[in-house]
């Protein structure tokens, strides 16, 4: 066997393994009367029976689908004429604001939610503003409708994400006619352009739903005080059910949620398909000048800038001003209260500095070793005309089913149902190794992505002269997409530094990260702490951004 073949054998070996060992122990779990460590754990049905038939299951199941429906059903069309306005008209700013519009998909969901909480909440530093001139609070945060609105706005950028990527290989001949006899943005923009793209806003929709059923932050910090149960967040108040670990409901719950979302992948596979069979450049597509909003124009700006403000601007500001405030409360001078002691006081927690120092170190060297793996894996696949390529492509998928909260639960089964690997529960590289198979689809992506802009006849060039095929790909193709390595270890820098609930079931001593910490402080209402840490992440993700931008990383693909 060649050198090739052994490394691509290894390669497909390893990723379905990876993939594969924690969904095959949680469907086995699920069928067990107690969790798979105990002798007295048999086969049985039980643990369907008891989740099936419990009222807060069926409670969290709805509820999460009312949420994904309604995160559609605001971030579909908001996104897709965000994207119509950015990348097809004239609208102010559209040369500098898409790294802005982008900071929603950067940002803890969780960092958002604590945001929301100390500027919107009762005793917000929003809320008591409003109450001081029109006598009450006009919004009630702690609502399934106040979570809805802000799931779907934060998720607007996802949809802008694929809609304008497909505009931007979209031809103007359509719209350039449609403007010669005489219609306006609107018409342009639904009547044409949009409709254009329909797959890839259809993709974007199917996403966006699916992210629904990956909700945990959001509904844990602005639900759960109303007793706003998600399938997330049930699943987290599942470990004690019974006084003893519950991991065979817990399991069960896993199951159901990768029955409803492993068919979302699916038909985001098809509908991208789809969507690439749309793109149309021909001749002067990409040069076209802007189309002309006219009057439009600042009352378009005027839109994006609303949305931005509520999306981000009022949690950000609000979690970093409450992390320079002694308390917060009605009648208090923002002026009396100032202080840094917030700061001082996260130094005072072994932990807390542990884990900022661990999140800067798993987004730095663990960004670059996951990086190196999906390299590894780009490579074996790249140009090889096999079917394996199609598994391979598949198996990648397979954590996308699995939301960040179940992959790293499904881990650490695995690390405590193989004895050897027992001993690495208790470090960085559980966290590391979930983090790495949870982003394992978009990494690749981001690899492959830069190895298509690999010519093929500088690979077939080192081939006529001799190189065998691992030296090609050592020598020719590895230093040709090195600069794309360094963009997509930047981008997986900026996802790994976010993470937060894949990494909460693997949180112990040592091994703490900022996103998990922020849970589980939350938890202790220390909201002094998560106000100074959740700014702490925010720069940390705002510093990554910067180096990203300079180095001009495109943030859209």
């Amino acid at each position: 066997m060649n050198p090739v073949a052994i490394f691509r054998l290894i390669v497909i070996s390893v990723t379905a393994l990876a993939v594969m060992a924690p969904l095959s122990l949680v469907i086995y779990q699920s069928f067990l009367t107690a969790p798979f460590f105990d002798p007295s754990a048999k086969l049985s049905l039980d643990a369907y029976v008891f989740v099936f038939t419990e009222d807060d299951y069926w409670q969290a199941l709805i509820t999460t689908l009312i949420i994904a429906g309604g995160m559609a059903g605001i971030a579909v069309p908001l996104g897709a004429v965000l994207a119509f306005l950015m990348v097809r008209t004239d609208v102010p700013g559209r040369a500098w604001m898409e790294p802005f519009i982008l900071i929603p998909i950067f940002v803890s969901a969780v960092v958002i939610a604590f945001g929301y909480v100390v500027a919107l909440g009762p005793v917000g530093i929003l809320s008591m503003g409003v109450k001081s001139l029109i006598g009450i609070v006009p919004w009630n945060l702690y609502s399934l409708s106040s979570l809805v609105v802000i799931a779907g706005l934060t998720h607007v950028p996802h949809v802008y994400l694929y809609t304008a990527a497909a505009l931007r290989g979209l031809g103007s001949d359509l719209e350039e006619a449609a403007r010669v006899s005489g219609a306006g943005p609107v018409k342009v923009a639904f009547g044409i352009s949009l409709p254009m793209v329909l797959p890839a806003i259809l993709f974007a929709g199917v996403l966006v739903f699916f992210l629904g059923f990956e909700l945990f932050g959001l509904p844990l910090v602005l639900g759960d005080p109303q007793g706003v149960l998600v399938l997330a967040t049930y699943l987290y108040k599942l470990t004690n059910k019974l006084g003893v670990p519950s991991y065979q409901l817990m399991a069960v719950v896993v199951v159901t949620i990768i029955a409803v979302t492993a068919p979302l992948v699916y038909l985001q596979r098809r509908l991208l398909r789809q969507a690439q069979r749309y793109v149309s450049v021909r001749g002067k597509g990409l040069k076209s000048a802007p189309l002309k909003l006219g009057t439009w124009r600042w009352p378009s700006f005027a839109i994006i800038a609303v949305w931005f403000t509520v999306t981000v601007v009022v949690p950000l500001a609000g979690i970093t001003i409450r992390s320079f405030v002694i308390n917060w409360g009605e009648g208090v001078n923002l002026l009396d209260v100032l202080t840094l002691d917030h700061y001082r006081e996260l130094l005072d927690y072994p932990n807390v500095v542990r884990g900022m120092i661990n999140t800067f170190g798993i987004g730095v060297i663990g960004g670059a070793l996951a990086v190196a793996c999906y390299t590894a894996i780009a490579l074996a696949m790249h140009r090889w005309q096999s079917g394996w390529t199609r598994i391979v492509d598949y198996l990648v998928m397979v954590p996308r089913a699995m939301p960040g909260l179940v992959a790293g639960l499904a881990m650490l089964w695995v690390f405590l149902f193989f004895k050897p690997l027992s001993p690495l529960k208790s470090t960085l590289v559980s966290v590391w190794l979930a983090y790495t198979v949870v982003w394992l689809a978009y990494g690749m992506r981001l690899v492959s992505g830069t190895l298509l802009q690999v010519g093929p006849e500088l690979e077939e060039a080192a081939r006529v002269s001799g190189a065998s095929e691992m030296r090609v790909k050592r020598d020719v193709t590895v230093p040709l997409i090195r600069y794309g390595m360094v963009a997509s270890w930047l981008l997986v820098f900026l996802i790994f530094v976010r993470e937060y609930s894949t990494g909460i079931y693997l949180l112990g001593p040592g091994t703490e990260v900022i996103g998990s910490l922020l849970v589980s402080l939350w938890g202790t209402g220390a909201v002094d702490l998560v106000s100074a840490l959740s700014v702490v992440n925010v720069v940390m993700i705002g510093v990554g951004l910067s180096v990203a931008l300079r180095l001009g990383v495109r943030l859209h693909g």
